[in-house]
């Protein structure tokens, strides 16, 4: 493995690509610690830095967005507005009719929808700033050096800190697609592996502090014992998430024979039609922790204004991972958004047509409604696989947490959404740098010497 490494670097190409990629990731790093001058950081950090109430929200919506919404900084809402864009032009392609004809233009197409995704992002950033900077100045968290004097934040500091947060988005925007076009690997994805990966120096810290060497622990600490439970933990959910993201259906294709002149063309190797087990990603363990922070908010709000043991209880009930109930809506809405997304992206129609204009067809099945009918009920099938693995994946750290007793902040690590991107980005990293080893006739990162 040291000899390929060697190998990367020796590739002058390759290597100004991976410094690249580190220069603007480090840039990034760099713009994630300036603070908004306007916002106490304080004062902030003592109200939200922890791992309840809000403060969980912040650091489970911090997870995919590349942000530290409880430290306002420049990049204070990270690139959720950009994600958030991305993801609405991507259903809308599905159902509107001009938008489904640009996809279907080519590049020429995907071009003119970026652009629009551009300009939505934009418009996403400054109703998401202005709301987070007003939720701010609600809950008194302004820098009394900016006040005006009984009046608070002014307007005019009010805009400079939206326009700020807003430049700041457009800017990482920015960064993910230099690194798209010069760097290597996929820009958006990598700054949010590594606003993920930041975080882990603290957590290892915080896990190590309330650990001992000793056997059982004592005192409040865990013992040794846990630790290597963690150690082995650990591994083996990385190896689970590695199975499942590489894990594919594969359908047995067969090319019809074509006769030019005398020769005969098709018809004798076997192919195979790749599907992917977990067709749907991580998109929706993000759909799922995201709609369920609104309860959780909605009734912390109302049990602060209006005492009572029923809003307390249905706050209690909402909080992450500590009922039976939030784990229940949180497993059966990863089941719906894996079919619900899955359903927007794969087309089996357009795949059966695909399949049809190229002279392929599965043994067994007509081309066309047949071969549709088939690849559904294929992907129906091992989508009930992905989602079951997703909610198994999603609630590990809830389990790790309750049962042995350690910070959610190092749970999870253990599972959720952060190590899905972070293991599904390493591999498409280690496959890009792959590419450009074969293409010059080197070995793989993964192949056997």
């Amino acid at each position: 493995m040291l000899e390929k490494i060697r190998v990367v670097f020796t590739i002058p190409e390759l290597r100004q690509k991976i410094f690249l990629t580190l220069m603007f990731l480090a840039i990034y790093r760099v713009g994630w610690q300036i603070p908004l001058p306007v916002i106490d950081q304080g004062a902030m950090k003592e109200k939200f830095g922890g791992d309840g109430g809000l403060g969980a929200v912040f650091n489970q919506v911090a997870t995919f967005s590349a942000s530290q919404l409880s430290q306002v900084t420049i990049f204070g809402l990270g690139i959720m507005p950009y994600i958030s864009a991305s993801i609405i032009f991507q259903l809308l392609g599905s159902v509107w009719a001009p938008l489904e004809q640009l996809k279907k233009e080519g590049e020429s197409g995907q071009k003119k929808i970026n652009e629009y995704t551009r300009y939505a992002t934009v418009v996403i950033c400054l109703i998401q700033s202005w709301a987070y900077l007003g939720f701010l100045m609600g809950s008194g968290l302004v820098n009394k050096d900016f006040t005006d004097g009984d009046q608070g934040l002014g307007l005019g500091w009010q805009m400079v800190a939206v326009i700020t947060m807003t430049c700041g988005t457009v800017f990482l925007m920015w960064l993910g697609e230099q690194i798209d076009e010069f760097g290597i690997g996929n820009g958006i994805s990598l700054l949010i592996m590594a606003g993920i990966l930041a975080r882990m120096p603290g957590a290892a810290k915080e896990l190590l502090d309330s650990s001992t060497l000793q056997l059982g622990g004592g005192g409040g600490q865990n013992g040794i014992e846990t630790l290597l439970v963690l150690v082995v933990l650990f591994v083996a959910v990385v190896v689970g998430v590695v199975f499942i993201t590489l894990g594919q259906r594969r359908i047995p294709m067969q090319s019809a024979k074509h006769i030019r002149g005398r020769r005969h063309y098709g018809g004798g190797s076997r192919q195979y039609l790749p599907l992917k087990v977990n067709q749907a990603g991580v998109m929706p363990i993000i759909f799922a922790s995201s709609l369920l922070m609104f309860p959780m908010i909605l009734f912390q709000l109302i049990s602060s204004k209006y005492q009572g043991w029923f809003w307390q209880s249905l706050y209690d009930v909402f909080q992450r991972g500590n009922s039976f109930v939030y784990n229940g809506f949180y497993v059966g809405m990863i089941f719906f958004f894996c079919y619900f997304w899955t359903a927007i992206t794969f087309n089996p129609k357009e795949m059966s047509e695909n399949l049809k204009d190229q002279g392929t067809f599965i043994p067994g099945y007509r081309p066309g409604k047949r071969t549709a009918d088939y690849l559904e009920k294929v992907m129906v099938r091992i989508t009930y696989v992905g989602a079951g693995f997703l909610a198994l994946v999603a609630i590990t750290p809830t389990i790790i947490t309750g049962g042995l007793g350690i910070p959610y902040s190092v749970g999870s690590y253990f599972g959720g959404t952060g190590l899905l991107i972070a293991v599904s980005v390493a591999f498409d990293l280690v496959q890009k740098i792959d590419s450009h080893l074969v293409m010059r006739n080197y070995r793989g990162l993964l192949e056997k010497s």
